[in-house]
Parts: structure tokens; sequence; C-alpha cells
């Protein structure tokens, strides 16, 4: 057919027009919340990876005081007055889930919530401080929602929100009490009481089903005494009840099986380690999600039963060590940039995943780090530089980021000030935060110090071929000279990932060696690389570090490959669940409980093993008290105990759990002991007590193997004499 000159130029028009609108329409249309799944994420960075939050930035929200989107369910009376930061103000789910689509929190680069705790909490004054719930920590019934903060409805609405918008959520979780029952003459009409789904389960007075611990207040003298004794006057719930073992257990898989992604624990220094590694265990079983609880520490120095408690229990921690230090360094400057980098170095060696810890440089109960500051804004800015660029997963109080003030609870829970996206402190971490996502060194590298003075701390992380290096300056007067400092970066100049916004330039990298450069008062900048290939696999993290046969367990690094190779524990395969060049998702197969080096060899056939040990437990978990009668010890000895699984120790005293407790009125005092502990469900287990001295000598009681058959569905508890 003949196609005429003017046929022909309609055609080509129409054809030029289709062209520009393909290049022009994805510019104009790019929605400031990203899509689920996002294919510009790497599988590790991705929403859907609810085991590792290693790539994320997390940003710590009290309900209550960030934004109301919804007034309709604001509290009336006594305990609403948006006056007074001890009663509630109205903000609610309705208001974050506003905050994501108006892209304040997907512009600032938040990838993870961390919400105040949904549950329904007493809607009375508090006599004691006349406060009323408005942050969630006294619970009345965990299964139903706050209603001043939404409905289940609600909820859902804001879990779904924040996944389209390739941002997880973390709930706020208080297993360890319930509200306020006594203090002093005080009456409280609540009494404590808990409900399941509206129905009463018990209060603190009349407790004839042993739903809470009745020992008086903890002075926190002991470790003992502050986990079976109660908080303030809450209403301590007994844990090792089984009525409350399984309400705890069946009321976290409610909120989980809602879509939530991670739990901050309430208080875990306050509840018995064995219980908690039990609930763990049936989270893990449950949902691979990732959990972190609070440890409350003051200082920068280890704490043996925290690191234990890091280590061991099956969950991360809020690294107070850094926070203590970050505060100590660039807010108060009663520590010098040496000192805190030798905090680092002690924190990356003390915990077997140094990157699944939880930094932050403020929160909900200490002051603002603008406060601590002496509202100094560099200061401000400073900190968040060393957080974005440190080990551990960045938390961001909610508008420290708008310089919020308040010198303690509850003035450092005020309102959100404003949502300026144009404050300093907002676009450093904008700009540092996506390159957490990008560049592996800034998720999981190793952290080294290449030039350091009292005010000055340089230093890089690596992780396989990619780097990141930062330089601070805390001096408010002087500047300094930075020259002879090497570096992993590859040759060539580098510009500052944050864009000039704290005194940064380039940087020229050549043999191994920086170029002379100034670094002037209160000046910082970053610098990056991000191989695009590696020389083998490198494992980041593997989540959760603890579970039984059949659980899933999710590997992160690079260098993995497109395409599956194997996983093993010791020499056993795993099933593949899934593989990506990041991200690996597989199944833990049948083998005898213990420690395992996981192994990833690539299609290639590079091969890696993980740096840390993953614990494959006997079986399902159950929670038993052990007490041991009339065991008399000599000056400097302890209780322990020793047995035939690995929860046990494997019968090696190195390994033996304890010491045992002597001194709750409750349930044993010396020469009594007590120690609640996480066994395999349902099973017939063999072991003995010991006394062990602090050189590590052991003393075994005589006669033969004590028995016991551990229950299934609930807790127990056994009790055997010492013989001696």
């Amino acid at each position: 057919m003949k196609i005429t000159n003017k046929i022909f130029k309609k055609i080509y028009l129409i054809l030029a027009m289709a062209l520009i609108l393909c290049v022009a329409l994805p510019l104009i249309c790019i929605p400031t919340v990203q899509a689920k799944g996002d294919n510009l994420l790497k599988d590790d960075a991705n929403v859907t990876n609810s085991a590792s939050f290693s790539t994320d930035t997390i940003y710590q929200i009290v309900t209550d005081r960030f934004f109301d989107g919804d007034p309709s369910n604001n509290p009336t009376g006594a305990i609403f007055d948006k006056s007074n930061n001890r009663k509630y103000h109205g903000g609610d789910w309705a208001g974050i889930t506003q905050k994501i689509n108006d892209g304040y929190l997907t512009n600032l680069g938040i990838t993870a919530i961390w919400i105040s705790s949904p549950v329904e909490n007493i809607s009375t004054i508090d006599p004691s401080n006349n406060s009323a719930a408005y942050h969630g920590y006294w619970a009345k019934d965990f299964y139903r929602t706050n209603p001043y903060f939404g409905s289940v409805q609600d909820f859902k609405t804001l879990v779904d929100t924040a996944h389209n918008a390739n941002i997880k959520v973390v709930i706020d979780f208080a297993p360890n009490h319930t509200s306020t029952a006594e203090y002093g003459s005080m009456v409280f009409p609540e009494d404590g009481r808990l409900y399941k789904d509206g129905q009463l389960i018990g209060g603190f007075k009349n407790d004839t089903a042993g739903i809470f611990n009745h020992e008086e207040w903890t002075d926190f003298s002991t470790w003992e005494n502050g986990i079976y004794h109660s908080m303030y006057g809450l209403a301590d719930l007994n844990q090792m009840n089984g009525t409350v073992d399984s309400y705890l257990k069946d009321s976290i898989n409610l909120w989980l099986d809602y879509g939530v992604d991670g739990i901050r624990v309430d208080a875990v220094k306050h509840m018995p380690m064995g219980w908690q590694s039990n609930w763990l265990s049936s989270i893990y079983s449950h949902k691979p999600v990732f959990v972190f609880g609070e440890w409350f520490n003051g200082g920068t120095g280890s704490d043996p039963e925290m690191d234990c408690f890091a280590n061991e229990s099956g969950m991360s921690l809020l690294d107070f060590r850094f926070a203590n230090a970050v505060r100590n360094a660039l807010g108060s400057k009663t520590m010098s940039m040496q000192e805190f980098y030798d905090v680092v170095v002690a924190t990356e060696s003390g915990y077997k995943e140094i990157n699944d810890q939880v930094t932050f440089i403020d929160n909900h109960d200490m002051s603002r780090f603008m406060t601590l500051a002496n509202n100094n804004s560099s200061s401000v800015d400073t900190a968040y530089v060393v957080q974005m660029t440190s080990s551990g997963i960045p938390t961001i109080y909610y508008g420290s980021e708008q310089y919020a003030t308040g010198a303690s609870d509850p003035d450092n829970r005020g309102d959100m000030p404003s949502f300026n996206t144009n404050s300093k402190a907002y676009k450093i971490i904008s700009k540092l935060a996506p390159m957490r996502k990008s560049n592996p060194a800034a998720a999981y590298g190793k952290t080294t110090e290449r030039w350091v003075n009292s005010d000055v701390l340089v230093y890089e992380r690596t992780f396989g071929n990619s780097v990141v290096y930062t330089a601070v300056n805390r001096s408010s007067t002087t500047g300094y000279d930075i020259s002879g400092a090497f570096t992993a970066l590859p040759q060539g100049t580098y510009s500052d990932v944050l864009q000039g916004l704290c005194g940064g330039g380039n940087l020229t990298v050549k043999n191994g060696a920086i170029g002379s450069y100034y670094l002037g008062a209160g000046q910082s900048a970053v610098w990056e690389y991000t191989a695009t290939s590696e020389d083998g696999p490198v494992i980041g993290n593997i989540d959760p570090l603890m579970g039984v046969a059949g659980n899933t367990v999710t590997i992160t690094g690079c260098g993995f490959g497109s395409v599956a190779g194997t996983v093993s524990f010791g020499t056993k395969s795993a099933n593949i669940v899934s593989w990506s060049d990041s991200c690996i998702k597989v199944k833990v197969p049948s083998v005898t409980a213990g420690y395992y080096s996981i192994k990833v060899v690539t299609n290639a056939g590079a091969s890696v093993s993980n740096y840390a040990q993953y614990k494959v437990l006997t079986a399902e978990q159950v929670a038993v008290r052990f007490i041991a009668k009339n065991a008399y010890t000599d000056f400097g000895q302890n209780v322990y105990i020793v047995g035939n699984c690995l929860e046990l120790g494997n019968w090696d005293t190195d390994k033996a759990v304890g010491p045992f407790f002597n001194s709750t009125a409750s349930i044993a005092t010396y020469p009594n002991w007590f120690f609640d502990l996480s066994v395999p469900a349902g099973q017939k287990i063999e072991f003995k007590f010991i006394k062990k001295d602090s050189a590590g000598n052991v003393v075994w009681e005589g006669g033969t193997n004590h028995v016991y058959t551990t229950p299934t569905g609930t807790t127990g508890q056994v009790e055997f004499y010492f013989y001696n």
C-alpha cells in the first residue's frame, strides 16, 4: 500500500509523542512513597526481610505525641489534656499513616517504625503520678487495641501503608507487668487486672491463681531482685505461671498475624531469661521477625549479665553502651573521641552480632540530645553523622531530627515540634539512611580507626570490597589538618555523601593513602565506595540466631550470586527457600542440638563460613523452674545445673547454667536455690546440680542423676534435694 508523505508525517509524530511520554511519564509520576517490592532495593534491604534489620533506619514514635490523624478517637475527661505531658494528646495510627503517605518518613530515609505498645491500656488516671497511659506501658488487655490509637482495622491500615512504602513495623511490647497495683495507701481501681479479649484473667490483690509476683518493690540491688520484685508498684506478671506463659505467647502471635515485622521488648532485665528464651523460640517458630530488648545500662563498660543476654537469649538489645558513649563524647563532651572509639571496638568484639544491636542517641527514657548538648544543634548533627555510619541499627527518636528538647520523662515525650524537611538534621539523616540500603559496608562493616585525637575521629567500615569512610570534628573552635591517614578506598576522588552539609568536600585517595585535608571546627564528612562485584560470598548477618529444626533462617550479605548454591549447618545441607545475591533463606536442617557454623557455597564454588554460631535447639522449648534444696555452700560458691541436653550444657561444667538465685522469699531462700530455664518440651532429661566458685572449681553433688520429664504446652517446676 502506498503511504503518502502526509500520512507518514502523522505516524512519525504519533510515534515520537509516544516515545516522549514513555520517558517523561515515569519522571513526572514517580510517587513519594516507594512501592512494595521495589526492584531498586536488594533483597536483604527489602521490606519482606522481617528477620534482619541491619540495612534499616528505625524511627521511634511515641504514638500519642506524633500526629492526630483522627480526632474522633481522642479520649475525653481527665485523661486528655494537650497542655499536660502526663495526659493523652491525641496522636494515633491514622496520624502515622498520614505521615507515611505525605512522604515525611520516606523522604527522611526511614525504613522501619517502632511505635508505642498497641494493646489496650487502663483508661483511668494513675494516682501515684497523676498520669494517663498515653505511653502504652500500663497494659490491661493484650488482645485488644488501645482505642485512643485506633481500631484493629486502623492498625492493619497502618501496617499495609507502611509495607507499601517499604517500611517495616515494630511494636513495643511489655510482658513484664500490667498497671500499677500498689503504692503506699493509695487505691487503684484497676488493681493491675489482666484481661483476655474482655474476659478477666485475674487481679493483683486476690490473686489465687498466681498470675502475679508479690514480692516487695525492687531495690535494683541484684539481678534476682529486679526480676521477681515489682517495679514502682506495677503489677509484676509471673511469666512462669502456665496461664501467663500461654497468654503472652498467643497474644504476640495475634499481633504478628496482623503483619508486624519486629518486636521491641520492654524491661527484659526484669524477667527470667529462661522464660524469655522459651517465648522467643515460640515466636521464631511462628514467624521469623526481628526482636530486640531493653536492658537499661547507665554506663559504657561491659555488663556480664547484659552481654550474656545479648549473646544467648535469642534476641538483640538496645545498645546502651553506644548511646551513653556518644552522649558523653558529643553531648556533654566528658569523654574523648579516642575513648568513644574504644567503646565501639569493645562492643564489636563483645557481641556475636554487633550489627543487630540497636543504636540511639536519645529515647523516651532519657533527656533529648539537644537538651544534653545545651541546645547546640551542631552537636546533634555530628551525633547523627556518627550514629548513621556506625555499627548497629540506627534508631531516630521522633522529633530529635527537628531539635526537640526535653530533660526527662514526660518532657522528653512532648508533641512532635514540626515536620520541617529542611532542618539540617533531617537532611543529614535523609542522605545517610539510603546509603545503609545500597552499601553493605554501612550495614555490616567492621570499624577501623584511621585518625584520632581528643576532638577528631576518622574511621572507616569495610565489608567485602565496599567501604564507608567517616570524619568528624566535635570541636566548636579548632580545626585540624588530617594527614598520613590510610584507607581501604580504591584510588580516586570521592565526593562527600553529605554534599557539604557539614563542611565536607572531596577526598583524594592514592595508593591506599589519603591526601592531606582540613577538617574545620564542627565539620563532618562521609565518603563511600560500593563495590560492583565481590571475590566471593561474604556473610553479614544470620537472623534469628536461634531456632529449632524446620525454622526459617535468613542469611544476609553480598556476593552470593544470583543462582542458588548450597548452605550447610556443619556438614548437613539445608533446604533453600530463596536465594539472591544479598539474601538467602533456608530451613534449619534436622541436626543434633548445638552451635553450628553456617557455610555458604555459591554456584560458582566460592565458599565462606559465618563468623557467628547458630544455636539449634533440642526441640520446641518450655520454661521450667528448677529448685535445689539444702544446697549448703562455702563462701564464694554458687549453685549451677548441668545435664544431658544442649540447654543444660551437655554435661560440660563450663557451660553449666546459673548461678542460681536464693533470695526470693516466695520461691526459695538459702540453703534452697532456684533458676528458671528454657528446656526442650516433652522430653525426659537427666541432670545434676553442682557447686562452682569464681575460679571454676567444681563440686558435683553425689547420688544418681536427677530425672525429669518436661511438660508440653505449659510451664513446669521441679525440685530435688542437693546430694552432698
